[in-house]
């Protein structure tokens, strides 16, 4: 384990050694919610065109797998692991770069930015890309959010990785729940993970 987070901490340093000023700039909007509000309501809007009246069931989902992921990181698992932030250890000050000040919380292990985008990004994937091909291009800008939180010191790469795993398994409760309601109210035509859309 000390192997372990020992090369966490190298790979931190590493990624987090790239940096310059309009990068700082770039990177402290990327790693802002509310910064991707268009793309929220432009996800809303593909899920309601495509499921129309049974759209109420995914957009539940959605919000299940974001509010699972979000409570299990930073509910039980930050509180629980206890592990500094990067920018919050004093055995890194004047190591990694930091921007404007911002430390973020005191703990970091796991990443909710990360849970909670790749939780999302999967999500929506799953449940429209028989339907828009493109959509994999989600994971290009969770990847995106979550390499911010590298960039800006107030995550370790270990954080990312786990958080996105619990985003993952999130939306596969979601997933499992949103097929099981659908079946209920005998909505046949959806099959498990993926549905043919007919305008």
């Amino acid at each position: 384990m000390e192997r372990l987070l020992e090369l966490d901490r190298e790979c931190l340093i590493r990624l987090n050694s790239f940096h310059s000023s309009w990068m700082d700039t770039v990177m402290m909007w990327v790693t802002r919610t509310d910064a991707w509000i268009p793309l929220y309501l432009f996800l809303i809007y593909l899920v309601i065109r495509s499921y129309r009246k049974d759209s109420w069931i995914l957009l539940l989902g959605a919000a299940i797998t974001v509010l699972i992921a979000d409570q299990v990181t930073s509910q039980l698992m930050k509180p629980y692991f206890a592990r500094l932030r990067p920018s919050q250890d004093p055995a890194l000050i004047g190591i990694i770069h930091l921007v404007d000040g911002y430390k973020g919380g005191l703990y970091g292990f796991a990443s909710s930015h990360a849970a909670n985008t790749f939780g999302a990004a999967f999500f929506c994937w799953t449940i429209l890309r028989s339907r828009y091909k493109w959509m994999w291009l989600l994971f290009i800008w969770a990847s995106l959010m979550t390499y911010s939180r590298i960039y800006l010191g107030v995550h370790y790469p270990g954080d990312i990785l786990v958080g996105m795993l619990v985003g993952i398994f999130a939306s596969f409760l979601a997933l499992a729940f949103s097929g099981f309601l659908m079946q209920k109210l005998g909505r046949n035509e959806y099959h498990g993970f993926s549905r043919e859309v007919n305008e």
